[in-house]
């Protein structure tokens, strides 16, 4: 038998009242929540047959409903004061179901969660069997698996380690020891430390949420919550840079030997770089992992254009009146040169001058100084229908740009540039993980390059222009030979560039750059000397 049979023998239980109130309850949990979580529940079929109506038992007993009581039935929600509420069970349905319904609904929220449930199923369950009807739900395309490298399955037992890390982390890590390391990174006084001022804030957060749970048991499902939607990397608190300088702190290194040992190993030649050519096993695993990307031609790059870029700023470009067409209408008159401002250059931050100098700005023009500079050329996908292998590039919003520049500086020569004169900017252009200013990823830095009138890498040979620690989590594991392969690529398109200048970091100790705006006819010098 079944518990919803065709004919109008069994309607009067109310069954399909019963199945809706189930899909909307479901529908209203995935709808308040990201996730759902697995419990420890036991004995839900037989705690749902025993409150069936006098007679209507056998009826019940249906394999199908049975599966998913079973299966799906424990699922529950997690709130952000750590409170549970099953995901399937209404409080409220037809009278036949109600007592079944609730007593679900206890028994699951009296139990105690062990996983985050992960799946990649259309249904959860099996709607129908020929002509007969059972419980079933759909998740919503948010809470399904759509991953191509790992399965459901594997996703969710990495989640349980995360959680066993993470709590080793916690208890390693006091919140007065994380608080301490998180002024330190804002301070802006380590190496790139906005690589791990995320973390740490994460972790000083977490730890002040589980302080104030009222019990172990919530402070637990508080747990489980920030481990379903932690960032890639985030539990793995000792085996990250961020247990490094806690670790330090802990020891009571003195402030300049922390410091050296977090400078050197946030060097961008050291940080997420491998440093050992890559074995036999991990190039065939990178094959796979590409092939079910279906990303090969995303590793194909170029030297980007003006046009591929996001520009913060660009040139004014003088509106000219239709002309009436006459045999001299092509030649353009004589402008008058700008006048001087007699002024000394004006020492200024980038964020002041984007403000209050960018906005009015007509041209700008940078002097080269002597020496090596952080020249840098922006690159793209050579085919921009490739999937994106870049974080901040998604499939609702393609970015494939990247940067690239040499770690200890280049030579203006190098990039056809000459030292001594001023060079007319062509486009002030943040780094492209700032782009999309609703999903920021400052964890990559901050920092903006004045794109250069025929600046271009007139050396380049080969290098790809990438960055492990700039590509998604599914390529982690394979970064030796990623690595590898950009090693040895050439970019496309070198002779065609117009995405080259200059790179000014927020991380750089020093800026000393001299800028020539001209607004309104004046010409006005500016002193760059840091980003804020």
């Amino acid at each position: 038998m079944t518990s919803a049979a065709p004919s109008s023998a069994f309607d009067g239980d109310h069954y399909d009242q019963f199945l809706a109130a189930v899909r909307a309850q479901f529908a209203e949990a995935t709808k308040r929540s990201r996730h759902l979580f697995r419990t420890d529940a036991t004995d839900l079929w037989a705690a749902y047959l025993d409150a069936a109506p006098a007679g209507a038992r056998q009826v019940r007993n249906c394999a199908a409903c049975r599966a998913f009581i079973e299966r799906f039935g424990g699922l529950v929600t997690i709130d952000a004061k750590g409170a549970i509420a099953s995901a399937m069970w209404p409080k409220s349905a037809p009278p036949a179901y109600l007592e079944a319904s609730r007593a679900l609904a206890a028994r699951v929220e009296k139990a105690t969660v062990i996983g985050v449930f992960v799946g990649s199923a259309a249904e959860l369950g099996r709607a129908r069997t020929g002509a007969w009807t059972h419980l079933a739900v759909e998740p919503p395309a948010s809470h399904r698996w759509t991953g191509a490298v790992s399965t459901a399955g594997q996703v969710a037992a990495s989640k349980s380690q995360d959680r066993a890390m993470l709590e080793r982390g916690l208890a390693d890590f006091p919140v007065a020891l994380v608080r301490k390391a998180l002024a330190l990174l804002a301070s802006d006084s380590l190496f790139r430390s906005e690589k791990c001022v995320a973390v740490a804030r994460w972790l000083v957060e977490l730890h002040e949420h589980r302080a104030a749970a009222k019990n172990a048991r919530v402070r637990d499902h508080i747990t489980w919550l920030a481990v379903a939607g932690a960032p890639a990397g985030h539990c793995h608190v000792r085996s990250g840079m961020i247990g490094t300088l806690l670790e330090d702190l802990a020891a009571d290194m003195p402030f300049e030997t922390l410091k050296a040992r977090f400078d050197a190993k946030m060097h961008p030649l050291h940080y997420l770089r491998p440093q050992s050519a890559p074995s036999a096993g991990n190039i065939a695993q990178a094959e796979k992992i590409v092939e079910a990307l279906a990303s090969a031609g995303s590793l194909a790059r170029r030297f980007a254009k003006l046009e591929d870029l996001q520009a913060l700023w660009l040139p004014k470009v003088e509106a000219r009146a239709p002309g009436k067409g006459g045999v001299f209408a092509h030649l353009t008159t004589r402008r008058d040169a700008p006048m001087d401002s007699p002024a000394p250059p004006a020492v200024m931050t980038w964020t002041k001058l984007a403000q209050t100098v960018l906005p009015t700005a007509e041209t700008i023009e940078l002097f080269i100084p002597e020496g090596k500079q952080s020249y840098m050329a922006f690159v793209t996908a050579q085919n921009p229908d490739a999937p994106p292998i870049l974080q901040w590039d998604r499939p609702d919003r393609r970015n494939p740009v990247s940067l690239y520049l040499y770690v200890s500086g280049s030579m203006p020569e190098v990039w056809n540039l000459r030292a001594g004169r001023f060079h007319r900017v062509t486009a002030a252009v943040l780094f492209p993980s700032m782009w999309d200013a609703e999903r920021p990823q400052a964890h990559h830095g901050a920092g903006v390059s004045l794109v250069l009138e025929g600046a271009k890498d007139t050396t380049h040979e080969a290098g790809g222009g990438m960055f492990p620690e700039w590509l998604k989590s599914e390529y982690h594991p394979v970064r030796k030979t990623l690595e590898a392969h950009f090693r040895g690529a050439k970019i496309a398109g070198k002779d065609e560039a117009t995405g080259c200048g200059l790179c000014l970091s927020k991380s750089a100790s020093k800026w000393d750059f001299e800028l020539r705006v001209t607004a309104g006819g004046v010409r006005t010098r500016y002193r760059l000397d840091r980003w804020d």
